[in-house]
């Protein structure tokens, strides 16, 4: 028969934390990010592999906000286009009942565009902001 609660308490929505241009962000709804790294397969002599190759390291992240975040971040910059905010770090932090602190922090961070998607029915209007970033920081 399994054990229940083998590994304790699970990471969730509430125990995130994200951090950008010097302030937690409160309004934050969701953020995704992820790298990958081109890996391929070297043949030479044979069916199978002789060594494997390693290339370029590509980066996606994209963060969904209350749309007063995304005033509040227009109204600080002159222009009131998000792609003027220079780069900048976002840092993601979680923490479990367990007390194992996770942050990662995604570097070089600017915003790609600026756009608002509302519908009827909207009782709170959340923007996705795509990112472009340089590399993550998992540890």
């Amino acid at each position: 028969m399994a054990q229940p609660l083998i590994n304790g308490v699970a990471y969730g929505w509430a125990d995130i934390n994200a951090q950008a241009l010097g302030r937690t962000i409160l309004g934050i709804t969701a953020i995704s990010y992820e790298d990958t790294q081109e890996i391929t397969d070297n043949f030479g002599a044979g069916i199978f592999p002789v060594s494997r190759g390693y290339g370029k390291n590509e980066c996606k992240a994209s963060i969904t906000v209350e749309a007063k975040e995304s005033e509040r971040l227009a109204q600080a910059i002159g222009s009131g286009r998000l792609q003027d905010i220079p780069p900048f770090p976002i840092v993601v932090s979680y923490q479990n009942a367990a007390n194992r602190l996770v942050t990662h922090k995604l570097m070089n961070a600017q915003f790609k565009g600026n756009k608002r998607d509302v519908k009827s029915g909207d009782t709170a209007i959340q923007v996705e902001h795509e990112l472009i970033i340089s590399h993550i920081e998992w540890k």
